[in-house]
């Protein structure tokens, strides 16, 4: 449900809400919250929440620490593992500088702008996002270690997937959130896991995104757990993807999400770097069905971007290259991008790439397209005209400098 300035003050005065998170991200994804009180809310709504924005990573330095938060009505959430009495609720939020002007790291603020200008274009970009995740034992100081849960394979069951119940309650708590976890399963790791999300609009995909892994780590240390997003959390074991299902709207057939896969496709290599932000990224890229190289086809699972099996308003593509590090709303952002790209040039699909890739030989793997195959060429790779349009210079330094 999506409330007003008016609705969430009357829910907050009726729900006996305590305390109010009002929560963004640093430039990477890693979420951040201030917490008020209840009678802090108009003034929050009227000219937002001051704070020092020199302690967050990118944001800035002493000269220039002062940024404002103000609360997005229509993400109003409950936290569920919070007092019932005594509520505290949770709204993401926009960041602006003193005067009112947009802070240029403001990532939410970013694919909120690439939303309307695909809704000036005529369409609407949906997305669906899969992410991977181990769950992990905690020592004896309640210190993360890399212990899995369990041994069980890709979609085992109880006793053997000890991680069944887990899922359960993360599900649960989500569908309290009103978020709509659509599957779970145990994955092909020990200890590893995966939940995936019908596809919504591209903003509430993200926010989605940010409080997944928030409920996903609640979860776990409220179980004697620790979660791990980390791409490569084990050397001898498959990484952690972000699979993202994407469509466009109204559909108009084949053509138009054709003409979005190729605009993705052609700037893949230059996206990289946002989508694959960490050395440990580069440790899974390649290997054990994480894609390599630039190529799509059907179904096929060792492609970058695959279209599943589907038909009608189900009917989609997915790319397989990032990982849970990549900050969601940059993803979306730059998927949306190059997805315009390609309508507004007309690009076509390449001839699809029906093998498996793991699998080919040199000669055969010469003739095909890269992905960066380490954080230095991802940053090289950066370095790039669509990039330079579409993400302010201070976030891709930032990233660069890393």
């Amino acid at each position: 449900m999506k409330y007003s300035k008016e609705e969430v003050l009357q829910y907050v005065s009726e729900e006996d809400v305590k305390f109010i998170r009002l929560a963004f991200c640093d430039v990477f994804g890693k979420q951040k919250n201030i917490s008020i009180i209840a009678e802090e809310l108009p003034r929050a709504f009227e000219h937002g929440i001051a704070f020092d924005a020199s302690a967050i990573k990118g944001f800035g330095d002493e000269t220039h620490s002062d940024l404002f938060l103000h609360p997005d009505p229509e993400t109003l959430t409950w936290l569920p593992w919070r007092p019932e009495h005594g509520k505290v609720v949770r709204m993401f939020c926009r960041i602006t500088y003193p005067d009112g002007r947009p802070f240029e790291c403001d990532t939410r603020s970013l694919l909120k702008r690439a939303v309307a200008d695909a809704y000036e274009a005529g369409v609407t970009f949906y997305f669906g996002a899969e992410q991977e995740f181990y769950l992990f034992e905690l020592d004896d100081k309640n210190a993360p270690t890399k212990i899995p849960y369990d041994n069980a394979g890709y979609m085992d069951i109880a006793p053997e997937d000890k991680g069944e119940n887990v899922r359960r309650e993360i599900c649960l708590t989500l569908e309290q959130m009103g978020i709509r976890p659509e599957s779970s399963h145990h994955e092909e790791g020990p200890g590893q896991n995966e939940i995936d999300f019908r596809y919504t609009e591209a903003l509430a995909a993200a926010d989605n995104v940010m409080t997944f892994q928030t409920v996903v780590r609640t979860v776990a240390r409220r179980n004697g757990l620790y979660a791990d997003f980390s791409p490569k959390p084990l050397a001898n074991a498959p990484g952690n993807g972000f699979h993202i299902n994407f469509s466009v709207r109204p559909d108009g057939g084949a053509e138009k999400l054709n003409a979005v896969i190729a605009g993705i496709l052609e700037k893949a290599a230059p996206m990289t770097l946002f989508l694959n932000p960490c050395e440990n990224s580069y440790e899974r890229l390649g290997r054990m069905k994480a894609p390599g190289y630039v190529s799509w086809s059907a179904e096929n699972r060792s492609q970058l971007i695959r279209i599943p099996a589907a038909s009608g308003e189900f009917r989609r593509a997915e790319l397989r290259s990032p990982d849970p590090f990549a900050n969601p709303y940059i993803a979306f952002t730059l998927m949306i991008r190059a997805g315009l790209y390609g309508m507004e040039n007309g690009l076509t699909l390449p001839e699809a790439l029906d093998l498996n890739l793991f699998k080919a030989d040199e000669k055969t793997l010469s003739k095909i397209r890269r992905l960066p195959k380490c954080l230095e060429e991802a940053k090289k790779a950066a370095d790039d005209g669509f990039i330079k349009a579409f993400i302010p210079a201070q976030i891709t330094e930032i990233y660069r400098a890393e």
